[in-house]
């Protein structure tokens, strides 16, 4: 029984670490810089519901973009706050700003997907930024930095949409999974299985969004306008990265266990329609995750002591090294010293997110 124990715990280890070995593709390859500036005619696209507050702030940065081609168009999706009045005002000033007003219809209640369809035929302009109405850009350069990254190839352009820094357990465990998924995404990407992107900073083009005809294979499931898009039209050439620090985006984090929770809940439900490979690679890093903590715990009450933290030490070792430089490229470096207790948290909390999944739905995205 112990051998078996010790040799499938090293199994666990060894294929978590070839996962993690995997995603070093991504945390030590130099980050992508296009050779020539582009000044392509690009548009950008927000969709808000009920968002006044950080249009207001928002608005000024969106348009103060160092980038001398762009539209700049704002989506009302059927809010009951003064959305519409703070576009409207802010279209007064600017002639860059295009206004689409969206009402609930029965057909598609609370839909974002078809708030967003109607403002992609809005767009002027083949080539298409989003972001959200609570996101603002790391940088003047924000629209350049993306823009560079299109080209005859490359129709699909996956960015970072960071969290603003802030005190408390919390907003650490938030930039956490956020910089988890976006090292997943970046480097199964990087191997040429590029399977999500994140509509707080996502670039494609109009044609491809037409060629795959939308959002409509998946327009009955609420969320998943940025995942499941990119997940059904992603190939292995068509795509690029853009993780310089200029293209960021910062967001506002959930500041209650309980919005997060609801938040993540939604998250998972839509993985759930991801591709069958792509599934099947996540459960197993997901899993492997799992497994080493659960048979760490086993090991330690029944192999000696000594083999388990041979195997810890070089788990974390391999961990650790992969990492802390994919914080460092990202610009998460005050989370260094938390991945492990970080980790294990996401871990259980991902896991009660997904047992309630089993026995009910969450709600759509507002």
């Amino acid at each position: 029984m112990f051998s078996t124990l010790l040799i499938a715990f090293a199994v666990v280890v060894v294929v978590n670490c070839l996962f993690y070995m995997l995603l070093g593709n991504y945390a030590f390859a130099k980050s992508s810089q296009p050779t020539l500036q582009s000044n392509i005619p690009v548009s950008v696209i927000v969709c808000s519901k009920n968002e006044a507050e950080n249009l207001k702030n928002n608005i000024p940065l969106w348009l103060a973009q160092e980038y001398p081609n762009f539209e700049l168009i704002l989506v009302n999706d059927a809010s009951v706050d003064t959305t519409l009045d703070v576009i409207e005002h802010f279209a007064e000033k600017d002639s860059r700003i295009k206004i689409v007003n969206v009402e609930n219809n029965e057909a598609f209640w609370a839909n974002k997907k078809y708030a967003l369809t109607l403002g992609i035929k809005k767009a002027k302009n083949n080539h298409l930024l989003f972001t959200d109405a609570d996101c603002k850009p790391a940088s003047p350069l924000w629209v350049q930095q993306m823009a560079n990254h299109f080209s005859i190839e490359k129709h699909l352009v996956l960015g970072y949409g960071a969290y603003a820094k802030a005190n408390g357990f919390l907003n650490k465990l938030v930039r956490f999974e956020t910089f988890m998924a976006a090292l997943q995404y970046f480097g199964f990407a990087k191997l040429g299985l590029p399977y999500m992107g994140v509509g707080r900073n996502l670039g494609y083009t109009a044609n491809l969004f037409y060629e795959n005809n939308g959002f409509m294979s998946h327009m009955y499931i609420r969320s998943g306008d940025d995942d499941l898009f990119v997940n059904q039209a992603a190939t292995k050439t068509n795509f690029a990265i853009c993780d310089s620090p200029e293209s960021f985006t910062i967001s506002t984090p959930k500041k209650s266990w309980k919005s997060l929770f609801n938040q993540k809940r939604r998250h998972l439900t839509t993985a759930t329609h991801y591709k069958l490979s792509h599934k099947i690679i996540l459960g197993a890093f997901y899993l492997s995750n799992v497994l080493f903590w659960l048979g760490l715990i086993l090991s330690f009450v029944f192999l000696s002591w000594k083999i388990v933290v041979a195997l810890l030490l070089f788990r974390l070792l391999v961990q650790y090294i992969v990492v802390v430089k994919a914080l460092k490229k990202l610009r998460e470096n005050d989370l260094v010293y938390f991945v492990s207790v970080l980790e294990i948290v996401m871990i259980c909390f991902q896991m009660v997110i997904f047992i309630t999944n089993l026995f009910s739905k969450p709600k759509h995205w507002k």
